[in-house]
């Protein structure tokens, strides 16, 4: 059934005062301004902003004040199909007809920011956004509209949000701020090697947080080897302290474990350490690390349950391998090394373990850093070689023993060849696992209560307002189909979705040009289109690729390698040079790449940056002064500082 579009009223229906009135439409009492000039939005002097956060406001207050509340127009078949539904089920609902008020077209288009719906009929049952025809009689059918007509009183929270992760913990502190009752649930379900952690997430425990830390342990170990080019005299061995740095990190983390759970108890917030599982619409079942059951209703929900990392299924892998849900609480160091993977999380690790001293093998099934500029992951890659990284290329693990245990033990790995029939096998103290990982949704009773799921890979398809399938139910961070796996990504999404859920903004998160960087031993960061991306979405004459090497000044005098260090943008010619593009390899990228990221939301052209004045000497200055481009073919090696 397809749902009426928008639609000017036709001749003499705005104007018609005897349809401008209170009355039942085949049982159902129609909600219309009485008076021929009522309106929605308040006349007078205000401003069109004002007026339409006034109407916004008083949109609000009709769904909020209704068990069902239908916009709807009269002629319309499907929005008359839906009155009668209500109508066969005995329940009485308020109806406003856009087509028979004088703000009908300014009504729609705010409901259609509200809800992201631009057709009627646009139904919401106990504050809850149903949807229109098709959507109703599909709750209908599955026993969800039944469940939504009771009384919302009878749930015991507002919201419940499943996961205490960054998007989580985001989303149940601001829905709290705007005086919502709220829980968060949250339970890790220890890793094979039996590791588990506190409240906040991947980031805070095992991922972000102690990653840069443990990259800046091995960053003070090449400044040490610096130091002595800069005056610096010691006589002193100087070794690395696996135990003393592992501690250190891990009483950070435990600071911030403790911190979010201040912030939650300050903000009324109801935490939960149990795992979550959905039972029936509107109800989950909490269970404890005692196995002890419970049960809470909520009118809606946020799942932010994020990810884990992914095993091999080869023998031996989940007995005798680590990956970054483990290594970061490793009680010891170690030792010889083999990452498989050639992700972000794969090459960071593999860069700061070959920072502390480490023998570091990194095992690459095809391509490192996929998703990435691929230019630009080759450099990195080409830099971890030169710094003692060994790499071996399009091989795959088949089995792992182990040979002898201990802290660390010894492991032989059989691997074969991904183009052939070779096999080779090595020793290592520790094989970790980085290959990428498995979003937390399959066990969770999401198919109880209608939740769809991509089936191949866990994710949670959602629209643009981080909807489900589901009405009531909503996704963040990590899970969400199609957006970045990035953690202040899912602090902002989920921010703005409390904002939206209670009324306090409309605003969406905005997915376009989001700056990441990945923590190399050399950082790469980047903003917008990879190289390849934008040819496939431009057309490579469309574009204007710039670019140069450059070496830091910090680097001249400690003799380390000019020419490594790059920099990149890709400009649409066919759009005044925007910058669809920003990539940087080089010391601090990441600090670098905050800044032009800001620039590249505001449009930054070419023109904008050679009109910018660069601060001498740093590294970002070279953006401002960027000439040689890709196509003319000119040498782009450095002879000293600019």
């Amino acid at each position: 059934v397809e749902q009426s579009p928008p639609q000017s009223p036709g001749p003499g229906k705005a104007g018609d005062a005897p349809n401008r009135r209170s009355g039942h439409v085949r049982g159902a009492r129609v909600l219309s301004p009485p008076g021929r000039r009522a309106r929605l939005s308040s006349p007078g002097p205000s401003s069109s902003s004002e007026a339409r956060e006034e109407l916004r406001r008083r949109l609000r207050g009709l769904i909020e004040r209704s068990r069902v509340m239908i916009f709807s127009k009269s002629y319309c078949p499907h929005s008359t199909r839906v009155k009668e539904l209500f109508s066969s089920l005995g329940v009485e609902c308020n109806v406003l007809e856009l087509d028979q008020v004088d703000d009908g077209a300014k009504v729609q288009e705010v409901l259609s920011e509200i809800t992201n719906q631009k057709t009627v009929p646009n139904v919401f049952v106990n504050k809850v956004h149903v949807g229109g025809c098709d959507q109703t009689f599909q709750a209908y059918q599955s026993g969800l509209l039944q469940k939504l007509l009771q009384e919302d009183s009878a749930y015991d929270y507002d919201l419940i949000i499943v996961g205490g992760g960054s998007g989580g913990l985001s989303c149940a502190k601001e829905a709290a701020i705007l005086g919502k009752k709220v829980m968060v649930l949250d339970f890790v379900v220890p890793s094979p090697q039996g590791t588990s952690w506190g409240l906040g997430g991947t980031c805070v425990n095992v991922g972000c947080i102690p990653k840069k830390l443990m990259h800046q342990a091995a960053l003070l170990g090449q400044a040490l080897c610096d130091s002595r080019k800069f005056g610096w005299e010691y006589n002193q061995q100087v070794k690395h302290n696996w135990e003393t740095m592992t501690k250190a990190i891990q009483n950070h983390i435990s600071s911030l474990n403790w911190g979010y759970r201040l912030s939650l108890r300050e903000k009324a917030v109801a935490y939960v350490n149990s795992y979550g599982e959905f039972v029936e619409h509107h109800k989950i079942k909490v269970t404890n690390k005692k196995g002890q059951e419970t049960y809470y209703t909520a009118a809606q929900f946020v799942i932010a349950t994020g990810e884990r990392p992914r095993y091999l299924g080869i023998q031996g892998d989940k007995e005798y391998c680590i990956t970054s849900d483990d290594l970061f609480s490793l009680p010891y160091c170690p030792g010889k090394t083999l990452v498989v993977g050639a992700s972000y999380v794969a090459l960071e690790c593999a860069g700061f373990l070959a920072g502390f001293g480490l023998d570091v093998t990194v095992m690459v099934r095809s391509i490192l850093l996929r998703g990435f500029d691929q230019e630009m992951a080759e450099k990195v890659g080409s830099y971890m070689e030169q710094h003692g990284v060994k790499f071996l290329r399009k091989f795959i693990p088949v089995m792992i023993q182990q040979l002898e245990k201990g802290s660390p033990g010894k492991l032989k790995v059989l691997a074969k060849s991904t183009e052939g029939t070779e096999t080779i096998e090595g020793v290592y103290n520790t094989v970790l696992l980085a290959i990428g990982r498995d979003s937390c949704t399959r066990k969770m009773g999401l198919e109880k209560i209608g939740v769809k799921i991509n089936e191949k890979s866990g994710k949670i398809p959602v629209n643009d307002v981080e909807q489900t399938s589901v009405p009531y139910v909503y996704a963040v961070g990590d899970i969400s189909e199609g957006k970045p796996e990035l953690t202040p990504v899912a602090i902002q999404s989920g921010k703005l979705l409390a904002r939206r859920l209670f009324g306090a903004s409309l605003e969406k998160c905005d997915y376009i040009n989001v700056p990441t960087t990945v923590f190399t031993p050399l950082e790469y960061g980047c903003c917008g289109l990879a190289e390849e991306k934008a040819i496939e979405v431009y057309k490579k004459e469309n574009l204007e690729i710039y670019h140069t090497l450059f070496w830091p000044l910090e680097w001249t005098v400690a003799g380390r390698e000019n020419n490594t260090c790059y920099a990149k943008i890709i400009c649409n010619k066919l759009d005044h040079d925007r910058v669809i593009g920003f990539h940087i390899l080089g010391p601090n990228a990441g600090e670098v790449t905050q800044g032009f990221a800001a620039a590249m939301k505001c449009g930054l052209t070419k023109r904008l940056l050679d009109d910018t004045i660069g601060i001498h000497p740093t590294c970002g200055e070279v953006f401002t002064t960027l000439e040689i481009t890709k196509s003319s073919g000119l040498d782009i090696t450095q002879k000293g500082c600019g």
